[in-house]
């Protein structure tokens, strides 16, 4: 089993920036990917980014070049820069093991506004 906690989410004004994190604890070793979700109100939740222990990063089809993630053993981070009212939303992390076994977060929320 993988547990994931977020942290680093909050309210941010339109045009600043933050750096959501994430920690994995317990069968960290079986975690291939790692990465982000969010799920706007109201909408679908869609995947942000995704990075393998390879190094391969994936981003999905809506996100652009605001958004940097990065990882470091157990945990993934997510820069976001240049925040605007529609990235507002739940950031999960996400986790997928090397049989396939996915994990989520509980999620941090990010509120842009003024």
């Amino acid at each position: 089993q993988v547990q994931l906690v977020e942290s680093g989410g909050g309210l941010v004004q339109p045009g600043g920036s933050l750096r959501l994190s994430c920690a994995a604890s317990g069968s960290i070793f079986d975690l291939n990917v790692m990465g982000w979700d969010r799920q706007a109100p109201g909408k679908q939740r869609h995947m942000v980014a995704r990075k393998m222990l390879s190094g391969f990063t994936d981003y999905g089809a809506s996100i652009d070049r605001r958004f940097t993630i990065s990882r470091d053993n157990a945990n993934v981070y997510l820069q976001i820069n240049n925040l605007k009212p529609e990235d507002t939303a739940v950031y999960y992390c996400y986790g997928r093991s090397t049989e396939n076994r996915e994990y989520w977060g509980l999620g941090t929320q990010v509120t842009v506004s003024s």
